[in-house]
């Protein structure tokens, strides 16, 4: 499994990768957040020091801009828009799973009903040039630091404690909602 190739790279190189950029969102978002909010602010949805949508998102803008990745200025543009997409497609998929969104743009200019707006996207792409001039480098010489047998190892292991750690979180955010549930569902019935 660890070395079928998916997109011209094998699957251990994008677990690493996947796991690296989740866990560098978690650390960069959480530090703001906490500065932000002046306390420690853990902007994970589970316990654990990892947000997934930060290792989708650098993958996903990484295969899909990869061909024009020589093209700063298609590169940019493109980096504000398919990041941005992403965003609207997770805050979605949030409201209708959980019924909220982790984030609120609401308070910032040229917003798009608190889950978008034009401050982050053009952020997104500023990213999406960082990722492509030095940061994906940078992950690379990490993964290539340590042995096959430690990455497929540390990988299988992090991302089966992910994985509890999820379903766990998605168990506590049902259970939350519960009693809201009933009581809609009461109010409902009669």
């Amino acid at each position: 499994m660890w070395t079928k190739a998916v997109l011209g790279t094998d699957v251990y190189h994008i677990i690493q990768w996947f796991l690296i950029y989740s866990i560098l969102g978690w650390v960069v978002e959480s530090i703001y957040m906490s500065i932000c909010n002046r306390r420690l602010t853990n902007r994970g949805f589970v316990k654990g020091p990892i947000c997934p949508i930060y290792g989708v998102g650098a993958l996903t803008v990484y295969f899909l801009l990869r061909p024009v990745g020589d093209n700063l200025y298609l590169l940019y543009f493109l980096g504000c828009v398919i990041p941005t997409l992403l965003e609207y497609v997770t805050a979605r998929l949030m409201l209708s799973i959980f019924g909220e969104v982790w984030w609120d743009y609401s308070e910032k200019p040229f917003n798009y009903k608190g889950i978008l707006c034009l401050e982050s996207t053009l952020a997104w792409g500023f990213y999406t040039l960082g990722l492509f001039l030095f940061l994906h480098r940078g992950v690379e010489w990490v993964v290539n630091r340590y042995s096959f047998q430690t990455g497929t190892w540390l990988g299988g292991i992090i991302l089966l404690l992910f994985f509890l750690d999820f379903l766990h979180a998605l168990y506590q955010k049902k259970k939350d909602s519960l009693p809201d549930s009933l009581h809609l569902l009461k109010r409902l019935s009669h």
